[in-house]
């Protein structure tokens, strides 16, 4: 008899679509396998319900398991209609099932139930196999109402026996076929306590650790929702938030100062912390057989510790390292800071301090650093000991000049300090000045080839670091000629050499070289403008074994005569330019003053999607990155927490109000149990912010939604609460530089072509990429690519419908005064019409209105739209963006690699679609150039009798244009264009049937 079951326990959801119209749902799963359905209670005004409900569906043929799929669709109930709409479904195909022993909850994502519908969220389940013969199928939903959904019955979770577990591990690793597919889960942190398959009880209080904050206990008082778009999502909107910050309650963009003294960090929340300097010890006693002693120190509160590195057998360490500790997390009334010996087995008490924290003294800066002293060591009863140590302890906040540089206690787990502290540290970083390099390389002379009677096809080859350039290829005897200028990005300091290798095609895919020239960057001369740098002739060196021969004979050499400038009057491109955060020239004598200073409180992220797991729960180590011209900050890691606060406060000059700064959340790859991501940083969503869009000292605190593009659709992957004031020093400067070219003069005077720009881009991305990825701690490549928007030149259908509408968006302005006035001439309104006949004979009488009276008019809208003035910031726009429409093919192709990794009939499937779309965009440039051509065709006498009747018309136009005033021909020609549909006819003007009959070039085209 077959006992073999599929369970499927029903775990949880999380995040929902709301569906109600309350901002809430009521769900309840259907489970879809072998042709049998079962369905979950309803859960009430609930977008993160918990179930834990589990079902035993009969597996019919064992052998076809692996053709079977599970299906476990999420519903919204409508009692009031009676009805369901679709939340999300979720796809498990038999190849995934496993026995019970390797059965885990896994939080799979929702996708969408059909083409029209709209998914997001995650869904808990836990599916394996079981032969239990205790266990029996649950009731089909056939036989059971299906209209009482509070009636429904579930089978509590319940550990199957274990027999027969390798005839089912057997059958299921049989089935797969040498394939297996895994699902990657990531578990939400509210459900960490969840992962038996029994529960007590479905509605259990979640508990948080000393080291994580519930969403709501934290989450900012939002006072304004700003609509944006009205097709937006509520929850991707942004909010604007009244903290209290250093110095006072942010209301409507002003400070209200408070009672308490202001803080020089006035864009961000006071943090309290416990300073702990440990300097340095002297005569500690010996511990080890031998002797000696490998000394460290132990700095201990509650359930967190610090340990600076040992010290091998020294009697006299110094350490000179600071430890903060939260004094919201502080559940310890006595600070220990304990010296040990290292040891191989276990580590030997020395000696330690105990400090009352009622009794730390508080320092505020600008005060001196607080004096350490030297303390006694004691034993565990509290009696004096050999040795002493130096201390110094006091209360301070995140504006103390040690806390950079020190150990936090928030980016630590409880009782585990094993994490490197260089991988958590704030830092602030400046990317490397980048230069422009110039080579023009004119010609070779004298060239030598071994087989005299055979010609050179030659060609140089240019390399500076991993940037490789080549010119043309050119048939010669003895010299070429050039002429070509390749770019290249540079560095400073200069440590680099500019190779030029002059090679000669002696067959396919096989050079030889001739020779070779090596220049140090360094001895290259710059120019701030478009003067001729001297050209210069250098001897080609030959290979090593010939190069000592020719230094002796020094009688002829082949040469190549270049010119090879750094041209520090560009702007080195490392961003796009629609949102470039700097935009001076590299040479620094032609920098301009500053105009203003920007200040960004990065204060805390709320209810972040968990990047990994550990101890069977969902977390995140989360740290924030900004970029604003040269200067890069990151903040201090946060472990173990998905509502991490900050509270750091950064400063930039601002030479340009048409600038951006982006700020993006990253989870830290160094800090995982099992290294599962390679010590990659993962992204977790970023926010551009605009400098000319924000007001001249008013305080903006707003809570952005951190959006991000996946495979399966847009996401929301938590909030950023930031604060940012732009304060201008110069408003006079300000005003002139909208005046003034965006970009340096060089970029006009001498251009460069877009091909250009792009591979320039590139390379100084992967400059400055490697120069911040050496940085301690480093800003690896995917930071840097990710906050530059290295890859946004690719190829995406989405951004190609998203740019068409924006098109069109501009466009519907002129298209409704288009239709306006089309309604205007059909007299579909008798006032309007007989008014815009009025005005129109008013400005012809008197042309010298028309411009004031524009003018005059466009003050008005004007006037009249600044009292619907954006109060907040541009944000992320999904549907500017075409992302909650996408097709999920679509998404699918532009997270798709270059060159792409798909098979064969995908790959098919997307090159016909383009050529689709590409078929009507030729057709429309097609006709556009048709009606060009008509338009020359008018004298060009390609069809004669067409000319001739033109001809007659200038003539008769040039006649009655002398003999007819001007204005009141310009009435005549208006008012018979505006003319009542009595009088009108519905076929086309004459002009217009003219026009079409002109001949194009279309039939000469194959």
């Amino acid at each position: 008899m077959n006992n073999l079951k599929l369970a499927v326990e029903v775990v949880r959801a999380h995040n929902l679509m709301p569906k109600d119209g309350q901002g809430s749902s009521s769900a309840f799963v259907e489970l879809h396998f072998d042709d049998q359905k079962f369905r979950t209670t309803v859960k009430e005004k609930d977008l993160n319900p918990y179930w834990n409900e589990t079902f035993y569906f009969n597996i019919s043929n064992p052998n076809n398991l692996h053709n079977l799929s599970l299906e476990a669709r999420v519903y919204n109930s409508e009692k009031t209609t009676d009805s369901k709409t679709s939340l999300g479904k979720v796809r498990i195909t038999g190849t995934s099932f496993v026995p019970y022993a390797d059965a885990v909850v896994f939080n799979y994502p929702l996708e969408k139930g059909s083409i029209f519908s709209r998914a997001r969220g995650e869904l808990g389940l836990k599916v394996y196999v079981t032969d239990d013969p205790s266990i029996k199928s649950s009731i089909p939903l056939r036989e059971m109402d299906s209209t009482s959904y509070s009636s429904l019955h579930s089978i509590e979770g319940e550990a199957p026996s274990q027999k027969g577990a390798n005839v089912i591990s057997n059958l299921l690793d049989g089935g797969r076929r040498g394939k297996t597919r895994t699902f990657h889960h990531l578990p939400n942190s509210n459900y960490q306590q969840q992962q038996h398959p029994s529960s007590s009880t479905s509605n259990q209080p979640i508990k948080y650790g000393v080291d994580e904050m519930a969403y709501e206990a934290q989450a900012p008082q939002v006072v304004r929702m700003y609509p944006g778009s009205s097709s937006q999502p509520t929850d991707y909107l942004l909010k604007e938030t009244s903290p209290y910050l250093g110095g006072g309650q942010i209301v409507d963009g002003r400070v209200r100062r408070s009672d308490r003294p202001s803080s020089t960090y006035d864009l961000v929340e006071p943090m309290q912390f416990l300073f702990v300097r440990v300097v340095k010890a002297r005569d500690l006693p010996s511990k080890d057989v031998t002797g000696s002693l490998d000394p460290y120190v132990e700095v201990k509160l509650g359930n967190y510790k610090g340990v600076t590195k040992h010290f091998e057998k020294k009697q006299n360490p110094e350490w000179n390292t600071v430890f903060t500790f939260s004094k919201d997390r502080v559940q310890s009334s006595v600070l220990e800071v304990v010296v040990k010996d290292k040891d191989m087995v276990k580590d030997a008490f020395v000696g330690a301090i105990r400090f009352d924290l009622q009794e730390i003294p508080t320092r505020v800066p600008p005060d001196s650093p607080l004096a350490p002293e030297w303390y006694h060591l004691e034993d565990r009863n509290g009696d004096k000991k050999r040795g002493e140590l130096m201390v110094a302890v006091w209360n301070g906040t995140q504006a103390d000049e040690a806390f950079p540089e020190a150990w936090h206690s928030d980016a630590a787990s409880p009782v585990d300090s094993s994490v490197t502290s260089t991988y958590i540290r704030s830092k602030v970083y400046n990317s490397p000045r980048l230069w422009y390099v110039r080579v023009n390389i004119i010609e070779a002379q004298d060239l030598v080839v071994a087989e005299k009677n055979r010609s050179l096809n030659v060609h140089v080859k240019a390399q500076i670091g991993n940037q490789v350039l080549k010119t043309k290829s050119v048939q010669t005897q003895t010299n070429a000629l050039w002429n070509e200028d390749l770019m290249f990005v540079a560095s400073e300091p200069f440590e680099d050499f500019l190779i030029l290798l002059v090679e000669d095609r002696v067959g396919p895919n096989k050079d030889e070289i001739l020779g070779r020239v090596v220049i140090p960057l360094a001895t290259v001369d710059r120019r701030a403008d478009n003067r001729l740098v001297p050209s210069r002739w250098f001897n080609l060196q030959k290979s090593s074994s010939d190069e000592v021969e020719e230094s002796k004979k020094d009688k002829f050499a082949t040469r190549v005569h270049l010119r090879v400038s750094l041209d520090g009057g560009y702007h080195v491109l490392d961003e796009s330019t629609h949102y470039s955060s700097d935009l001076r020239p590299t040479a620094k004598q032609l920098w301009m003053p500053p105009i203003g200073i920007l200040e960004l409180g990065i204060l805390s992220a709320d209810s972040v999607h968990p990047m990994k797991t550990r101890s069977g729960r969902g977390t995140s180590d989360t740290f924030c990155v900004a970029k604003y011209g040269h200067k890069w900050i990151r903040t201090r890691t946060v472990i173990d927490s998905l509502n991490p606060k900050y509270n750091e406060q950064y400063t930039w000059e601002v030479f340009d109000p048409a600038t951006v700064i982006t700020i993006g959340v990253f989870d830290n790859g160094h800090i995982s149990e099992n290294g599962s991501n390679g010590n990659r940083d993962v992204k977790i969503g970023k926010v551009r912010i605009r400098i000319s869009t924000l007001e001249t000292g008013r305080v903006y605190t707003h809570s952005y939604p951190l959006l991000v593009l996946h495979p399966s659709g847009v996401k929301k992957m938590g909030e950023l609460h930031l604060a940012i004031r732009f304060s201008c020093t110069s408003m006079v400067n300000m005003m002139c530089l909208y005046s003034r070219p965006l970009l340096p003069k060089m970029h006009y005077v001498r251009p460069l072509t877009m091909m250009q720009l792009d591979i320039l881009r590139h390379q100084a991305v992967n400059v400055v990429a490697a120069r911040l990825s050496r940085a301690e701690p480093p800003l690896r490549k995917e930071i840097i690519e990710y906050m530059t928007d290295a890859d946004s030149h690719l190829w995406s259908m989405r951004r190609s419908k998203a740019n068409f509408f924006r098109l069109m968006s501009v466009f519907s302005g002129i298209l409704s005064v288009g239709r306006w006035f089309k309604e205007v001439c059909m007299w579909r309104n008798p006032i309007t019409s007989v008014l815009v006949h009025v005005l129109f004979i008013m400005l012809i009488c008197f042309p010298e209105l028309i411009l004031p009276t524009v003018f005059v008019y466009m003050f008005l809208i004007g006037l009249w739209n600044y009292r619907f003035r954006p109060r907040y910031p541009p944000h992320m726009n999904t549907r500017l963006s075409y992302a909650d429409s996408v097709h999920p093919d679509e998404l699918d192709e532009e997270f798709d690699t270059f060159p792409t990794r798909q098979n064969t009939d995908i790959v098919r499937m997307r090159y016909d679609r383009l050529r689709s779309v590409a078929g009507r965009i030729q057709t429309v440039i097609g006709d556009i150039a048709s009606q060009g051509e008509r338009m020359q065709a008018v004298l060009s006498w390609r069809d004669p009798r067409a000319t001739i009747i033109f001809m007659a018309f200038c003539i008769l136009a040039a006649i009655v244009l002398y003999a007819v005033p001007f204005q009141l021909l310009i009435v005549l020609i208006g008012c018979y264009v505006m003319r009542h549909p009595r009088f009108r006819h519905k076929l086309p003007p004459v002009p217009l049937n003219f026009f079409r009959r002109l001949p194009a070039r279309t039939d000469s085209m194959l």
